[in-house]
């Protein structure tokens, strides 16, 4: 994953909650009459060339450099942190 900022694509309001999803690959071996399951391996995890990214406020699911590409269109400006009361 990379350090930069995220911005979903979908909903546009979302800048700071999301979710990363990793895949595992898992075999297993079943009877070929009943169905039932005799043997299953552990999980392993399947490298992906590019992570997939979940924006958790509209659900919208997609490849790192969507949410990246579109914080880079729509940057968020710094804004001051010392008001003056």
């Amino acid at each position: 994953m990379e350090e930069k900022a995220y911005f979903c694509p979908n909903c546009r309001s979302n800048r700071t909650k999301f979710r990363v999803y990793a895949t595992t690959s898992q075999s297993f071996m079943k009877e070929p009459v009943t169905g039932e399951i005799y043997s299953m391996a552990d999980p392993v995890p399947v490298e992906d060339a590019e992570p997939t990214i979940g924006c958790l406020v509209c659900g919208f699911a997609g490849n790192e450099m969507r949410f990246v590409k579109q914080a880079e269109r729509e940057p968020r400006m710094a804004s001051p942190t010392n008001p003056a009361y």
